[in-house]
Order: C-alpha cells, then sequence, then structure tokens
C-alpha cells in the first residue's frame, strides 16, 4: 500500500510537473496567425544578407552613407538620425523609429509610408522584405 501511495504521488508530482511545463511553453509561443512582437524578426538573415547586397548596396553600405544613409544599427533606430546624412525634410522629421513593421512598411512603399522622402526603390516580395529585415535586425547588421 505505501509503495502504491508513493508511487501514486510521484505520478502525480509528475504529471503536474509534465503540465506546468506544457502550459509555460504554449503561454510563451504566439497564437498560429497572429504576428509576433515588433523586436521579434521572422526570416533568414543569411538570405537577407545576400538580398541586401544585391539590392542595397548600389546606395547603401552597413558602415558609409552612400547615396542612402549607413544601416549599421539601423533596426530600432529613428530614422533621419545617421549623423552627417542628408534626409529629407518628410523623413527626418517623420518621428519614426525602425521597428520590423515600420521597415516593413518603407520596403513595401516608402513614399506611402512617408510622402516626400526621397527613397525611390520598393521590394515588393514579402518574403524579400521579411529577409532583409531578418538581416538588419541581426547581430551581423548591428
Amino acid at each position: 500500500m505505501n509503495v502504491t501511495t508513493i508511487t501514486g504521488n510521484v505520478t502525480t508530482i509528475t504529471g503536474c510537473a509534465l503540465s506546468i511545463m506544457v502550459s509555460a511553453l504554449l503561454a510563451a509561443s504566439p497564437a498560429r496567425g497572429t504576428t509576433p512582437p515588433d523586436g521579434v524578426v521572422k526570416g533568414d538573415p543569411v538570405r537577407g544578407h545576400a538580398l541586401y547586397q544585391s539590392r542595397c548596396t548600389a546606395c547603401h553600405s552597413l558602415d558609409h552613407s552612400r547615396i542612402g544613409p549607413a544601416h549599421r544599427g539601423v533596426f530600432d533606430r529613428v530614422a533621419g538620425s545617421v549623423p552627417g546624412f542628408d534626409y529629407s525634410p518628410a523623413l527626418k522629421h517623420s518621428g519614426v523609429r525602425w521597428t520590423a513593421a515600420n521597415l516593413n512598411r518603407w520596403l513595401t512603399d516608402p513614399e506611402a509610408f512617408i510622402p516626400g522622402q526621397k527613397m525611390g526603390y520598393q521590394v515588393p516580395d514579402p518574403g524579400d522584405r521579411r529577409d532583409i529585415i531578418a538581416f538588419l535586425a541581426s547581430p551581423d547588421a548591428r
């Protein structure tokens, strides 16, 4: 009887601990169909780096401003804040912070997002945008 009681208690404790762990994991993971929090970037940063190299470096670099401002640290930076770069008044005074959502809106259609800005390039494919943003948010671009 004591063995059964001990075994029963161990089973109950183990089952309870397992239930708590599963509940914690489910609470920590986003529900299906929901957007992750803005600081969480879904995408492939390696593919994003290749896309950045092929599509963005004609005007931008991570470390030096060219036709466009330097991008190192752009993720979560206030728009129009790279020292010495000649931004449009619209971008400089936009108050936009470069979050994943705002970078997505910008890359989708910069003029629709901030009318009067100077960038004349769009990234129409959502997967490409997601991967470029994942690269810009990665440690390699910070």
